[in-house]
């Protein structure tokens, strides 16, 4: 790769716009597009999402559960779809959530970040709830192969706040894996390699969001995230966020024109959200 994840994020955000599509083949997307729930059906989404987009947004997110559905079959299709996306340029953010402990997450590391294994991508979502020390085989991997993590902290569900917030003496559990990560990515430069992802659709914010890294913010669009929310959440580090969007976008297949139009008026939307 030669580039850290970060400064290889950040360029793509500076010539392509900041918006990230997550590639979700859920079983209703694939009856909207008239294709059969199976791994034949799967491969035709997923590769023309990669032909449509690939070369227009900052990054695809494919979720790796709609891929892992189909069993071998799937991660196959999974495997195809990343390698395809990289060699057309496109950053692969993989929204797997992944959280283990010791030689698990070694191996998880290894499966995503590795530059030789056939699932390796720029970027993994992992979960820090057994502990942000947990993450470190994945971090340490991360660094060494120019990747990037991007940590749950605080989450789209509703559900997720009973964790999240919940309060120590100094900060809430959220505040406290965003302090891990802005020390992970401290003095890097155009930005660090480690993200945090922060929900577009929370209605407030009490954090601190400078973590010098990128900030991945689901719920924007389809999930009830608006312009405002995201100009609210994220005041001084709206240069930082990377907005994802599926659902607004994907709806407009399979017609990869018409994918194309809807990327791009979700991109113009970002923008000026941020701007």
């Amino acid at each position: 790769m030669g580039d850290p994840f970060g400064g290889r994020l950040r360029a793509a955000m500076d010539q392509r716009g900041p918006l990230c599509v997550g590639i979700d083949p859920h079983p209703s997307l694939l009856a909207q597009w008239g294709l059969t729930d199976n791994a034949a059906g799967l491969e035709r989404l997923a590769l023309t999402c990669v032909e449509a987009l690939a070369d227009r947004v900052a990054v695809l997110k494919p979720q790796s559960a709609f891929f892992e559905r189909h069993g071998a079959a799937g991660i196959g299709v999974l495997e195809r779809t990343v390698a395809e996306a990289r060699s057309r340029g496109c950053l692969v953010l993989l929204d797997a959530k992944r959280g283990d402990i010791g030689s698990t997450m070694q191996a998880y590391a290894d499966a995503y970040l590795d530059p030789s294994s056939p699932l390796a991508v720029d970027a993994v979502t992992v979960s820090p709830f057994l502990g942000f020390g947990s993450l470190q085989p994945m971090l340490d991997k991360a660094h060494g192969s120019d990747a990037g993590v991007f940590v749950l902290a605080l989450t789209s569900n509703p559900e997720g706040r009973s964790v999240q917030a919940a309060r120590s003496a100094a900060a809430t559990v959220a505040g406290d894996i965003l302090q891990a990560v802005r020390a992970a990515n401290a003095d890097r430069e155009p930005m660090g390699s480690v993200g945090a992802v922060v929900a577009a659709n929370l209605r407030e914010v009490l954090e601190d969001l400078d973590i010098n890294g990128p900030l991945l913010a689901p719920g924007f669009g389809a999930q009830g995230g608006t312009a405002d929310d995201l100009r609210r959440n994220f005041a001084k580090v709206l240069g930082n966020v990377v907005p994802s969007s599926s659902r607004e976008v994907l709806a407009a297949g399979p017609d990869a024109h018409r994918l194309r139009a809807a990327a791009g008026r979700a991109t113009e939307a970002v923008v000026a959200a941020l701007r």
